[in-house]
């Protein structure tokens, strides 16, 4: 173990392959997350649309997970999950979140923070409908974050309901749906050489967006 420990503190990547510089920058960081984001799938990350989501609670407790965003646009940004799952709850007592995009293969970050608000049923009913049976049944099956006594509890709930929903009609539970977070920061990190990287800052200040260079 102490020699794990040595090779972590021996680990090292210096950052060399691209630049960002405040005036290559689209004005809309909406508009130059769009281009990065194209830039990832075209550069075959794998599933460049994995983001870590950090909620709190009411006190301010963090916690942290990956999940994926599955739409964005100049309203924001949107994933799905369970309403009364942890992540749920918290959203609940405390809508703010920042979510971060990690794109190695381009040496690349996106940092977004703002606040959360729920999708309206019909759009969460539009997305739910375009997921395969397995994905809708599974969303019934799990109460999410919630103890449960062991593995066959989630195998024999998707069974039952697999026979009671046995073709793609499968409706959408009323605890699960979308959200959308409403960005009032957003920054776009590249990875530079000797740890000096870039980092633009995009505020939103009066309905328009300030854009600011960060010391790395």
């Amino acid at each position: 173990m102490e020699d794990l420990r040595l090779y972590i503190n021996t680990l090292r990547h210096d950052f060399s392959s691209q630049t960002l510089d405040e005036k290559d920058v689209n004005a809309d960081p909406i508009m130059q997350f769009e281009k990065w984001f194209k830039e990832a799938v075209d550069s075959k990350v794998h599933e460049p649309n994995a983001m870590t989501v950090c909620t709190a609670t009411k006190e301010g407790k963090p916690s942290a997970r990956i999940l994926l965003l599955r739409n964005f646009n100049e309203s924001g940004f949107v994933f799905y999950t369970n309403y009364t799952s942890r992540k749920g709850t918290e959203i609940m007592e405390n809508p703010n979140c920042a979510l971060l995009f990690f794109w190695p293969e381009l040496e690349r970050q996106v940092r977004i923070e703002g606040v959360l608000t729920k999708q309206t049923s019909d759009e969460s009913d539009i997305y739910f409908n375009t997921r395969p049976r397995t994905s809708k049944l599974g969303a019934w099956t799990s109460a999410q974050s919630k103890v449960i006594d062991n593995r066959k509890v989630l195998d024999e709930e998707y069974d039952l309901l697999s026979k009671k929903y046995p073709d793609e009609t499968v409706p959408r539970p009323p605890h699960w749906g979308g959200y959308i977070l409403k960005p009032s920061t957003i920054e776009f990190w590249q990875g530079r050489p000797s740890r000096l990287h870039d980092r633009i800052l995009f505020v939103q200040e009066n309905n328009k967006w300030k854009i600011q260079r960060l010391a790395p």
